[in-house]
């Protein structure tokens, strides 16, 4: 380790724990508090779609072998289609158009099983990593540095003192209690369903839109991990992996909240059930079954929200990262993308910094809010779109839909910039490391 700033990082998500492994490669002292007491000690989620920006953001922070790991445990994304509540498949827009592959892998799409990707990033960081250290707040000492104190008692001092504890950050509450979230307009039931035959067949592969011209749209995902990827897991962290080489479809149902109850995200899975049939009860019976057969422990039930505006802040000792600051709705399916782009430039600043760390955190700052706000903007389009609704819209984009599966320059021109700004690099992603 270099005598650079020792930076205390509250969380132990992706973006953290991607943050601590650029640190540790950097020679940064980091050490990271995760108060889940081990990694399967709650539901870890679905399969998540790495765009470029994270893709590069992992490549720049991961040692060499954990980069491999990643890309042979994980599938492409496949293409992306849009399909009628009747299972009528109106375009499906291939992958080299709706995600076009780039000679660098740093550059690519990924599908990753989000248990992978945790663990990926947790190997070889067991003296970096505390499990089971419930963070409360945090004071200052007489110099000034931020001192971290945990319900068990403990205090720890640092230079810099990162919040990477998500939507519900203890540590933004603390420094910028201004910043909380808001409702993003936008509820959903999610869950997974075993890939097997009787999975419609259009939905087996790729990503899929359905909706209809009432209050709902279902997205789906695919995932079909590569063989052989448990096993990968399983050497590159030195522990039994979970079994991240069964394929599922992630199912995302979504609606506006005046469409479920207040109290939606304390319903037993037998209730999101019957609320998510109720809402597509004029949809094909192999769509009802679909949702109906999803694995009860993996349903779950989201309230999105949304970071508002906040005013700058003068750079000091404390910052935050990904939803801790930015909170991205999932509408998008990108929030896990900024937080590890936010990881990659707070890596490489405090690296080029280390004696200048007020420096270092500003221009950190800057960046997050530029592409925070340009990834919340882009997760709240892919929202309105989702949502949009009525006959007459609804007829005129099936319409066009009809028009562009029939001519791939229609599908060129409509769909090939769908993600591109948002994970284009910036002047700062183009430099080393």
């Amino acid at each position: 380790m270099t005598d650079g700033p020792r930076v205390v990082v509250i969380g132990g998500g992706i973006g953290g724990l991607c943050l601590a492994q650029g640190l540790r490669g950097a020679g940064v002292p980091v050490t990271v508090f995760e108060r889940d007491r081990d990694p399967a000690d709650r539901w870890e989620g679905y399969r998540i779609h790495i765009d470029p920006a994270g893709a590069r953001s992992l490549r720049a922070c991961l040692p060499d072998h954990l980069w491999d790991a990643l890309l042979a445990t994980s599938a492409p994304g496949g293409p992306f289609g849009f399909v009628t509540e009747q299972l009528e498949e109106l375009v499906e827009i291939e992958e080299a158009i709706a995600y076009p592959a780039a000679a660098d892998p740093a550059e690519n799409h990924y599908a990753v099983d989000r248990r992978t990707l945790r663990r990926v990033l947790l190997a070889g960081l067991d003296d970096v990593v505390h499990l089971g250290a419930e963070y409360v707040s945090y004071e200052h000492d007489a110099q000034g540095r931020p001192v971290a104190l945990f319900a068990d008692g403990r205090r720890v001092t640092a230079d810099l003192l990162v919040g990477a504890d998500g939507v519900g950050s203890r540590v933004r509450r603390q420094f910028l209690p201004d910043a909380e979230p808001v409702p993003a307009g936008v509820v959903g039931i999610a869950g997974k369903v075993a890939l097997t035959p009787d999975v419609p067949a259009v939905l087996a592969h790729g990503m899929h839109v359905v909706s209809d011209a009432g209050p709902a749209a279902l997205f789906t995902a695919a995932f079909r991990p590569p063989p052989g990827a448990r096993a990968v897991l399983a050497e590159v962290t030195g522990r039994p992996a979970p079994p991240v080489d069964e394929p599922y479809l992630l199912t995302a149902l979504v609606t506006t909240p005046e469409h479920l109850p207040p109290d939606l995200d304390a319903r037993g899975p037998d209730a999101l059930a019957a609320l998510a049939d109720d809402l597509v009860r004029t949809w094909h019976p192999d769509l009802r079954r679909l949702l109906a057969t999803s694995d009860p422990a993996s349903r779950g039930a989201s309230v999105f929200l949304v970071a508002p505006p906040v005013p700058h802040w003068v750079p000091g000792r404390v910052t935050l990262l990904g939803d801790a600051v930015h909170a991205v709705p999932a509408t998008g399916g990108l929030g896990g993308n900024a937080a590890l782009r936010d990881a990659r430039r707070l890596t490489q600043v405090l690296a080029a910094r280390p004696d200048d760390l007020l420096a270092a955190v500003g221009a950190y700052e800057a960046d997050l809010r530029e592409h925070g706000t340009a990834t919340i903007v882009d997760a709240l389009g892919v929202r309105d779109q989702m949502l949009a609704g009525g006959v007459w819209r609804t007829r005129l984009s099936r319409a066009w839909f009809r028009l562009c599966a029939r001519s791939s320059f229609l599908r060129r021109r409509t769909f090939a910039e769908s993600e591109t700004e948002v994970s284009r690099p910036r002047p700062w992603e183009l430099t080393a490391p």
